[in-house]
Formats: C-alpha cells, structure tokens, sequence
C-alpha cells in the first residue's frame, strides 16, 4: 500500500489553526459561546483526521459490499447537504446571535460529512444522486416546523445514524471508508451534545408532564427512524460487520440517553459525561463539548510513513 502524509483531496481544506481567537466571540447568556470557540477550533482535529488518506490504494470491496455501500452512501450525501437556510433563519429569530454563530458552523461540518460521502462514492466508482424521496419527506417535515422541533428532529437523525457511523468507522471492508467513518462519527459525537444543550435551553420553562408528553412522541419518531435506516440500509450494515437488529438496538439506546438528558429537570448534574458543563445566566447547565479546547487545536504528532 503505498504511504502518503497529505489531505484527501475533497475533504477539508486547510485554514490555519486559531485564526478566530477563543472567546473573541463572548459567550451569551445562554453559554453557546463554548460550542463557537468549539467549532472555529474544530478544522485543526478534522485536518488532523484527515491526515495520511491514500486516495490511489486499491478499493478492498467485493462486488456484492461496493452496491450496498454505493447505495448508502449515495443516501447520506444528500441528508448531510443542506443549506441550513430556514433552520438559520429560526434560529435568528429566536434572537441569541452566539447560538446562530455556533449553528451556522455546525451547518457548515454536515456539509463537509456529505462531501465526505462524495469521495466514497468516488473511489468506488459511483455517481452522487440528484434527490431521493427519504430525503426529500424529511426536509420537507421539518421545514413545516418550529426550531425547537426541528432541532429535536436533528437530535433523532443523528442519534440513530451515529451508530452507522460507528459501524463505518470500525468494520468497513474498505480502509478509506473506516477513515471518512471515523472522521464523521467524531463531528457528530459532539453535534449530539450540542443539539441537546439547546433543547434543555428550549424546554427550560416546561413542566414535567410536558417533557414526558415529549418523550414519548420523540421515542414514536426514533424507533420509526431507526427502523427505516435498519431497513434502507442493511445491506450496508452487514457489509461493515453490524447485524441490522444490533444496530437498531444501539441506535435506540443511544437516542434514549441522550433524550433523557435534553428532557432532564434542570436541577443537579446532566449525565453524559458532563464533566465540562457549562454553566448560564438562566441556571439551566449545559453539556458543551465532549472534549477541552485545548484538546482540539492539539499539535499533531509528526506523521511519517503513515499509511491507511
């Protein structure tokens, strides 16, 4: 296999670490500052992610593993898509500026993860697709709705494809894929977190029967959502090792963890490794990032001879 230390072209493209100074942005009433210095750090660990991906190494998939993956693929590229237009202008009109800030950056990384998608289909010799019904109902859904539940439709999404990712990441026949697997499933692991804070923001004033009335619709549109994407794309699943009734299983733990905690009472620790909570004039605590700042723009270690 041979060795590069370069970017795969079509990913990320280089900006030079720190070029936002922490904090220049303020941190806001209600805490998003954390999750802006957050995401204009986040190029630095992506590009670092990114390095040693060898576009010219031989595609390792059989006939039967590069359909089903085609086909996944081709899926996911269009949900990662988005413009984020009518989600953006939601959120500015619920008039936290640092929250926008941090969404448009968050909007601007699903954008990247369907250019990921892209270089997949492109090593494996596949063309994007142009629409797709699933797509398309989805977008068209929460278009129809409020920002609190459209971002709570994000929270389902991602929640439920998080564990495709995982499998991607760990059991892709395919090197390149594991590495667009892990590059995706890092981002989202924290875009999980930030879907969260902003609905423990959004439900602050709510009652206890109104989070459990929540939950159990939210539950109703996981297991659909998980069922759909263990039934669309179970060939995929198989292919990286992941049986579609383990996957559904995972997926729905997962969504079911972080739901509890976006729906918690404000009072106490949040859970979920809350260890860098963040705390906000209006007393509701926030998860912020999974890991430290410090930790995200971390010089990488010289990459010599490195190979996928």
């Amino acid at each position: 296999m041979s060795k590069t230390s370069s970017t795969l072209p079509g990913a990320t493209p280089k900006t030079a670490p720190g070029e936002t100074a922490p904090g220049e942005t303020g941190f806001g009433a209600t805490g998003f500052g954390v999750w802006v210095e957050y995401f204009e750090a986040n190029p630095s660990r992506q590009q670092r992610l990114e390095q040693g991906w060898d576009a010219s190494a031989p595609v390792m998939l059989t006939d039967g593993q590069r359909r089903a993956l085609v086909r996944s693929f081709q899926r996911f590229e269009l949900g990662e898509g988005g413009d984020g237009v009518r989600l953006l202008a939601k959120a500015r009109a619920a008039g936290d500026p640092v929250y926008t800030r941090a969404l448009e950056l968050l909007v601007a990384e699903e954008q990247k993860h369907s250019a990921l998608f892209g270089v997949g289909l492109r090593r494996m010799g596949a063309a994007s697709l142009s629409a797709h019904w699933s797509d398309a109902a989805f977008t068209r859904l929460r278009r129809s709705l409020g920002l609190r539940t459209e971002i709570a439709l994000f929270l389902i999404a991602e929640a439920v494809a998080v564990e495709y990712f995982e499998a991607l990441a760990e059991r892709a026949p395919d090197p390149i894929l594991r590495r667009i697997g892990e590059r995706i499933r890092t981002d989202e692991r924290e875009h999980l977190r930030f879907q969260v804070d902003r609905l423990r923001v959004g439900f602050a004033g709510s009652s206890s029967l109104t989070r459990a009335l929540v939950g159990i619709s939210w539950w109703t549109v996981a297991v659909g959502a998980a069922t759909v994407l263990c039934l669309d794309h179970a060939a995929a699943l198989k292919a990286c090792g992941r049986h579609p009734l383990a996957y559904w299983g995972r997926a729905l733990r997962r969504f079911r963890d972080f739901a509890v905690t976006a729906l918690r009472l404000p009072e106490g620790r949040i859970g979920l490794g809350s260890e860098n909570e963040v705390p906000t004039s209006s007393g509701v605590a926030l998860l912020g990032p999974g890991v430290s700042i410090a930790e995200v723009v971390a010089e990488p270690a010289p990459v010599v001879g490195a190979s996928v």
